[in-house]
């Protein structure tokens, strides 16, 4: 999963040819760091949707932008609008069911 900022969010996510699962993270967060795995294994298992990640500390205006209070959260987004999101660590399975109508 490649990494975005606050500068690339909009070309990366809101203007993206397909789908964009946004991983609102911090290197700090515990929970954060157990759903990587389960997020990079779909990402490789996809290539209909685009898996990205956002680190909130270094990037507090797009975390901000879309009322992200809690981390993990990650919200996909279709067409530039936020259309599934998931807060917290979930087993990899829940990810799987929010996201698989665009997988």
């Amino acid at each position: 999963m490649r990494e975005i900022t606050d500068a690339s969010f909009e070309q990366d996510v809101l203007h993206a040819a397909k789908p964009v699962v946004v991983d609102f993270w911090a290197p700090w967060c515990g929970p954060c760091r157990a759903i990587g795995p389960v997020l990079e294994q779909l990402s490789s298992e996809t290539e209909n949707v685009e898996f990205v990640k956002l680190d909130i500390d270094q990037n507090p205006v797009s975390a901000s932008r879309f009322d992200v209070l809690s981390i993990p959260t990650v919200i996909l987004f279709s067409g530039g609008v936020p259309t599934e999101t998931l807060i917290g660590a979930r087993p990899a399975g829940e990810f799987r069911r929010a996201f698989e109508r665009f997988l």
